[in-house]
This record gives C-alpha cells, structure tokens and sequence, in this order.
C-alpha cells in the first residue's frame, strides 16, 4: 500500500500549477448538485475505494471508510476519513484523517500513523482532481 502511495505523491508533485485559475474551472466547479467541489469528491471517492464505505455524504463533503486490512498484511488495517471543505478546487480545501490498528494477541490496537501517509492520499487525490478537471475542460 505505501508503495502505491508513494507512487501516486510522485505523481501528484509534477502535477502543481499556476495561481492563475481559468474562469471555465470555476463554472464547472460550481456547476453541481454536491455541496463541495465535485472533482475533489470523484477523485475521493476513487482513491478511497478499495476500503469499504461506511459513510459518503457528498453535501457536507464526508467520505469515511470501513477498516481496511491489506491481504497481504492481515495484522495492520486502517479507517480514512476525507473531508472536502470548499467548492473550490485548493489544496487547502481537503483534509485526510487515518486511523491505524494492528492485530496483538487477537486484539486490535490503536497505532500511530506516519504524517506522510496522509499526506500522500491527499496529494493523490488532489492529482486525480486536477486530472478530472483538465480532462472535463478539454471536452468542453
């Protein structure tokens, strides 16, 4: 998994841009149903897809998973929570939080997660918005 993660930050670090926004991004944010910006939402609910939801409230902007274990390592599972604050599309409009548990004596154990990790879903979310946006302009 932090590999993938890892993969996904590298992506997400040659994909920063300008300050300046077009108008087009704007009206294409705004042009939803949701409450938040809907290519942050999709490029979200992609990257937190492979844990089972629990929660996904597309107006208040709230993703939140299930507990995730990884086949490949049983002993570890995680809980992601995404918030979208903003219909803008910023980096300062999202924010991960994770939960980490591993498997002592048949019993789960709150443990820390690295700063990094979140960071990197972020990044990687933040990319696949910027994509969804790019793409979305390009066909208009």
């Amino acid at each position: 998994m932090t590999a993938a993660l890892t993969g996904g930050a590298l992506l997400a670090l040659s994909a920063c841009g300008g300050s300046a926004r077009p108008r087009t991004e704007l009206q294409a944010a705004q042009l939803n149903t949701i409450g938040v910006n809907a290519y942050l939402w999709r490029a979200a609910l992609e990257t937190v897809s492979f844990a089972p939801l629990l929660q996904a409230d597309s107006n208040g902007g709230v993703i939140v998973t299930d507990w995730y274990a990884n086949p490949a390592n049983p002993g570890e599972r995680v809980k992601l929570t995404v918030t979208i604050l903003d219909q803008d599309l910023r980096a300062d409009a999202l924010r991960v939080a994770a939960s980490r548990q591993v498997s002592e004596s048949g019993n789960w154990v709150e443990a820390p997660v690295q700063a990094a990790t979140v960071q990197k879903l972020e990044d990687i979310i933040l990319t696949k918005a910027r994509d969804l946006r790019r793409q979305a302009l390009a066909s208009s």
